[in-house]
């Protein structure tokens, strides 16, 4: 699942992982087994930001992707592909965030579309960019 985290102004919240290095995203995470993807959307913006993550809401937009090589590891061998379901966090301003070390070195809050040139795949990009104004 991947969560976008953002202001009333669009400024939005990316993460740097630790590995691969100068991996910027959105907090990203996976089901625990019998977990629903709210309960897991809830959980990973807690762990990774620190953040009350009431306030969490489905967007209606999934997708598939490959999975990357550097996380290959983590999957079946017969799994090459992932299902993302999106989620938003509006937040009033900008917050300090509580990293989890052994995930992320560096946030950053950055306006809409700085976001979307920084983060470094495409389905994060596609996810931030459903956040323009129409």
């Amino acid at each position: 699942m991947l969560v976008v985290i953002y202001t009333r102004a669009l400024d939005c919240l990316l993460l740097e992982r630790v590995v691969p290095a100068d991996f910027w995203q959105s907090v990203t995470g996976t089901l625990d087994w019998g977990e629903t993807p709210a309960a897991a959307a809830a959980r990973e913006v807690l762990e990774e930001t620190g953040l009350d993550p009431a306030g969490l809401k489905d967007s209606g937009h999934s997708q598939f992707f490959p999975i990357l090589p550097a996380w290959r590891h983590r999957f079946a061998p017969d799994v090459t592909e992932n299902l993302e379901h999106v989620w938003h966090l509006q937040i009033a301003e900008r917050a300090a965030i509580t990293l989890n070390a052994a995930e992320h070195s560096e946030y950053a809050w950055l306006p809409l579309e700085e976001a979307i040139a920084k983060v470094s795949s495409w389905t994060n990009r596609d996810a931030l960019e459903r956040l323009r104004p129409r």
